[in-house]
């Protein structure tokens, strides 16, 4: 039995940077996000039947450290769900720069929850996928509606995502630096929420600006919504920074392009940025003008437009006999 899906990575517009629950990956607040149609993770799950441990290849690449553990960890609670001990061989193909702040676990445990679910024949909601996946890596909650989605914060039950009204929007992902990052975006969010002092403002002005983006988003209203992802993004790594030992994610050419939307604004070409826990920036603007906020920033890094991402959805089901090509998340 082997089963392939589909997912790809989310930007988020409200950040998500703290955990309420370390073991059920449940955040401090929720997070608003817009997934993305670059970048997919395409990865097969095939039962082995044989006892002992997991396989995992990435890349091409077999994997046998901290990696694998965390494949293996997230299948057992497959395998729980499931009532069942089979092995698996996951391969997976993630384009998504590994570590680098874009997003590649999102899309990577979104794809396993995905397949893993069919290949130990679960049948479970988008919903329920939402939260499995969770438990892999939380940004992948937000990456099984696609769209732009919501994730709630709350107990194991409440905390998923889902995909909420929005206008029409793009973003043009800047890669500065494609390699991963010197310290990884579990131990900076642990460290800071043990040490930075800005932490409890972020927890409560990141509440409001999740009410306020949902509201903006169901208004249809651009530019808020753009005012306030630039806003809570520098929230976020001031937040970060604000750590000890500080952690800075953002490097002078990171903090260029954010100068050079701030000079597009003042030009009259409206576009906002952010920016997850790495250097890359991506910038949101309206789909008309995507090409021209590319141009824009061409030669502060690899430029890619982006429209707005689908959900993450099973492939290719073989030994069931199904071939839902086209099928969106729901089992």
């Amino acid at each position: 039995m082997t089963s392939t899906a589909v997912a790809h990575p989310n930007i988020a517009l409200v950040k998500y940077w703290g955990k309420a629950d370390a073991d059920l990956a449940l955040p401090a607040t929720g997070s608003v996000s817009m997934g993305l149609d670059v970048f997919p993770t395409t990865t097969s799950v095939t039962l082995t039947g044989q006892q002992g441990h997991d396989a995992f290849t990435l890349n091409g690449r077999v994997v046998d450290d901290g990696a694998l553990v965390r494949v293996e960890r997230f299948l057992d609670l497959v395998r729980e769900l499931a009532g069942s001990d089979a092995r698996a061989e996951v391969v997976s193909d993630n384009t998504v720069p590994t570590g680098a702040g874009l997003a590649s676990s999102a899309s990577g445990f979104a794809a396993l929850a995905v397949a893993a679910a069919d290949a130990y024949g679960l049948d479970l909601s988008a919903r329920d996928l939402s939260r499995l996946a969770r438990r892999g890596s939380g940004s992948a909650t937000r990456s099984i509606p696609g769209g732009v989605s919501v994730w709630h914060a709350g107990d194991d039950q409440a905390s998923f995502a889902e995909t909420v009204p929005a206008p029409p929007m793009a973003m043009v992902v800047v890669t500065i630096d494609d390699g991963p990052k010197e310290i990884g975006s579990r131990e900076a969010m642990r460290r800071t929420i043990a040490t930075s002092p800005f932490y409890p403002a972020w927890v409560t002005s990141t509440t409001v600006t999740v009410d306020d983006m949902l509201a903006a988003c169901a208004a249809g209203d651009f530019t808020r919504i753009g005012e306030l992802t630039e806003s809570n993004a520098l929230r976020m790594h001031a937040t970060i920074e604000g750590a000890f030992p500080p952690i800075r994610y953002l490097n002078s050419r990171s903090v260029a392009v954010f100068d050079a939307v701030a000079a597009m604004r003042a030009d009259g070409l409206e576009a906002y940025a952010t920016a997850d826990a790495g250097p890359n920036v991506v910038v949101l603007c309206r789909p008309e003008d995507r090409a021209r906020v590319a141009s824009a920033l061409d030669g502060y890094g690899a430029v890619i437009e982006s429209g707005t991402g689908p959900a993450a959805h099973l492939l290719r089901s073989e030994g069931s006999g199904e071939n839902p090509e086209a099928e969106e998340s729901t089992r």
